[in-house]
């Protein structure tokens, strides 16, 4: 119950979600912790992603095996990334690394777990699932690696070494706890566990398992996401204190996609649907809502917006009088909405989950005080590509497929007029993601993008609405990141700004 050290993180990441630098002072000392004979190295996150990090200088002082906690946040297709990085550090500095990781949502991240071990040879021992809270337990063969120090050249090279090449004033330090009583990690078993094998002198010597513990079928990227969005929205549902969950239930994909994932995260007793049609919802559209709603269990109230509509018209008429009918009419019926739900949501204290994608908040193809209106942006950073790919992984867990086929197959429609197609107003999303991609993810110009075979024109006006836009998604509610840039934390831009990149 005593403390017996501490180590300071040494690099202090400012990128991305990161703000470290700017409130801590990193650290100058390499802890090695001799635990019942023993040496173990603790370092802390970022720290492991360096060749030339601290589990150099802790492998020099003789650790074996290196303690990484963290708090990763997730995006898609990061868990290979890290697991490659993992096992390089471990094979370059023959030791074992047991990388920690946090599981859980805060705001907008999500801490997918998946905590790992890997061996001195790159290969991974046992791993935990991932998004979901494990312990994890393994014995490691430590005297492997004490007994190939004893013929590695760098061993002796390395208790010379000054390490200023890692760019820090670095000191070392070797606390020896032998004598402290750790009954679980002493190496002598009276017996054996299931992971310990018979040694060549006829006694007990841990070995490897057979086969890492690795999940039996490993998450595609449409699962992974999923299980994020799932875990995001109930983490920040349940930390904030809200029993239920509020959603806006258009019959459109985004609106079903989000649904789906409340209830699966909250359960269909902690959701309720509110379908508001307007003179312009389609017949489908409202049989869809239904059917989504009988699918998932989930509670769907009817709130018709028609007359609340004809009010704001006529009571604007004399104003408008002599002007053609356009985006304000119809940005008035989902501000409607937004007013209707908003009031659902001040009435029982259930929070609202918002149902705009990422790339209806690129380009502004939303309502601000309409549909954007809520607490929680649950697929804020999914591309509309992608909603279409979870909607269809949904539809193959379970007994039976929950989202309407006709759901998927209608082409997207805000139908705040008649016969209105997403289209009538951004280009096909297969061309549109791309170039969203293309600008807001992986930073390239005007000029690259255009290189890339889209149509100049086209691309000028994507950048426009995404720069444009700005003020929209400052004002909108924090949503999941599953991308390696969303708005928010990772892409700080002025919303008063001139500057045109072509």
């Amino acid at each position: 119950g005593e403390i017996v050290g501490a180590y300071r993180k040494m690099y202090l990441p400012n990128y991305g979600v990161f703000d470290e630098d700017r409130y801590f002072a990193a650290g100058s000392e390499c802890p090695v912790y001799t635990i019942n004979g023993t040496p173990i190295g603790v370092n802390i996150c970022e720290d492991i992603w360096y060749a030339t990090g601290p589990a150099v200088v802790q492998r020099a002082a003789g650790a074996e095996i290196i303690v990484n906690i963290n708090g990763s946040p997730f995006h898609a297709g990061k868990r290979a990334f890290r697991e490659k990085m993992l096992a390089t550090r471990a094979a370059d500095n023959g030791l074992f690394v047991a990388y920690v990781n946090l599981v859980g949502g805060q705001d907008e991240l999500v801490f997918d777990g998946a905590s790992v071990i890997f061996g001195p040879d790159g290969e991974i021992v046992a791993e935990a699932a991932q998004f979901d809270e494990r312990l994890l337990v393994a014995d490691l063969e430590v005297e492997a690696v004490f007994r190939s120090r004893l013929r590695d050249p760098r061993t002796r090279k390395e208790r010379a070494a000054d390490f200023s090449h890692i760019g820090k004033p670095v000191k070392v330090h070797v606390s020896d706890y032998t004598d402290t009583p750790f009954p679980l990690l002493h190496h002598a078993h009276k017996t054996p566990s299931p992971l310990m094998g018979e040694g060549r002198d006829g006694g007990d010597s841990p070995v490897h398992p057979t086969h890492p513990v690795r999940p039996v079928n490993p998450h595609d990227e449409a699962a992974e996401v999923y299980a994020a969005l799932k875990l995001g929205t109930r983490d920040y549902v349940r930390k904030c204190g809200f029993s239920k969950a509020l959603i806006a239930l258009s019959g459109g994909i985004d609106s079903t996609l989000v649904a789906a994932i409340a209830a699966d995260a909250l359960g269909s007793e902690n959701v309720v649907g509110i379908a508001m049609p307007s003179r312009y919802s389609s017949e489908g559209s409202v049989l869809d809502a239904r059917a989504l709603a009988d699918n998932l269990g989930i509670e769907l109230w009817t709130l018709p917006i028609e007359d609340a509509f004809s009010a704001y018209l006529d009571t604007l008429a004399p104003k408008f009088a002599g002007t053609e009918t356009g985006v304000a009419e119809e940005n008035m019926q989902s501000r409607i909405r937004g007013n209707l739900i908003m009031a659902v949501s001040n009435k029982f204290n259930w929070l609202v989950l918002t149902t705009g994608n990422k790339s209806e908040m690129a380009t502004g193809y939303a309502t601000i005080y309409g549909d954007m209106a809520g607490g929680y942006a649950v697929i804020k950073d999914v591309p509309k590509q992608l909603v279409y790919e979870l909607c269809r992984y949904r539809n193959t867990v379970g007994d039976a497929p929950v989202i309407p086929q006709s759901v998927i197959d209608k082409p997207p429609s805000a139908e705040l007029r008649p016969d209105q197609k997403d289209e009538d107003s951004l280009p096909p999303y297969s061309v549109l993601d791309p170039i969203l991609k293309a600008y807001v993810e992986d930073d390239y110009a005007f000029d690259d993008i255009v290189a890339m075979g889209f149509d100049a024109d086209t691309v000028k006006h994507i950048i426009t609405l995404v720069d444009r836009n700005e003020y929209k998604r400052r004002q909108s509610p924090p949503g999941i990141k599953i991308t390696p840039r969303n708005f928010g934390r990772d892409r700080r831009m002025p919303i008063a700004n001139r500057y045109r990149p072509f």
